[in-house]
């Protein structure tokens, strides 16, 4: 039998490239866009309210590092129940890049009115940061985003923070965080009726009308007015930066929305940049491409 040398593993750096190239192969070169993999953590329970289990599903990538920054997402579901994944393949794409991605599921407003869904959130902040090294990243570095009713509720929990826990439980854990990202969102829901929609935002029956207790909106003023999250903020109070991106094209939330959002950002001295997607529906024709996921990553780089 011939002698062979059995060989000692190597270090991965000093690994050599393998020079065999048989006859018929073909080479590719290629260059690495997708980042890491990606670590998924289901259905964990961060919270009961109402007998109603409240959970997230958190994303991680797979690096060697235990202070990622994190993104907790709120999926937008006009305040009813979430379908929490219709942007997991966006999320999935940030978890690549870096970031820990908790998807936070709310009590929809048919079990609690507004302010139930940003309590809840808020709750999940603080649940997350009482658990950081087993989800690997920074407690000092959380962003909350969500999209339509998700970033109206991302709007509320970010801007309120600590200001307003709702459980003896929550106390010893923080809500802040260090930013927030609104993809259109609706902010003065009283004013939605008299703006262009494909939708009613009138009726008990609305949503908007679920979210004050199922009432009719302009029959509430006083509980619509509760419910705009630009009304919590003063130019005294700190407030994390915001980043707004809207299509004008919004057929159910109007883009007229996040303009009132930010013409009182701006009036009160706020960090704000506001993104108008040309063209762009509700969540449709754009908020999917390279183009938006880089200008939040680019965002959240700045202020994470």
């Amino acid at each position: 039998m011939e002698n062979r040398t059995i060989l000692t593993p190597l270090p991965p750096e000093n690994f050599p490239d393998n020079p065999a190239v048989p006859q018929g192969v073909r080479c590719v070169q290629w260059q690495d866009t997708f980042g890491y993999g990606v670590a998924f953590k289901p259905g964990i329970i961060y919270a009961e309210k109402d007998g109603m289990p409240l959970h997230l599903h958190f994303l991680t990538p797979r690096n060697n590092r235990t202070d990622n920054p994190l993104i907790v997402f709120v999926q937008g579901s006009a305040w009813f129940k979430q379908d929490l994944f219709i942007h997991l393949p966006e999320m999935l794409r940030m978890c690549q890049r870096g970031y820990c991605v908790a998807l936070v599921e709310y009590r929809p407003s048919t079990t609690a009115p507004f302010p139930a869904q940003a309590e809840d959130v808020k709750s999940a902040i603080r649940y997350l940061r009482s658990r950081p090294d087993y989800f690997r990243f920074n407690p000092e570095r959380v962003a909350v985003w969500g999209d339509s009713s998700g970033g109206h509720t991302a709007l509320m929990a970010g801007f309120t923070g600590d200001r307003f826990p709702s459980r003896e439980e929550d106390l010893p854990h923080s809500a802040a965080v260090r930013c927030i990202v609104d993809w259109y969102g609706p902010t003065v829901i009283s004013e939605m009726a008299y703006e262009p929609s494909s939708c009613s935002h009138t009726d008990a029956d609305d949503p908007e009308g679920w979210l004050i207790g199922h009432l009719p909106v302009q029959e509430h003023p006083d509980l619509a007015a509760a419910t705009i999250p630009q009304s919590y903020l003063s130019k005294h109070i700190p407030t994390p930066p915001v980043l707004i991106m809207h299509g004008s094209s919004d057929k159910t939330v109007n883009f007229q929305q996040s303009v009132h959002l930010y013409e009182t950002l701006l009036s009160l001295d706020k960090q704000v940049e506001f993104i108008r997607l040309q063209g762009a529906d509700h969540g449709s024709g754009g908020f999917a491409c390279e183009e938006a996921l880089n200008a939040v990553e680019a965002f959240l780089k700045k202020h994470l």
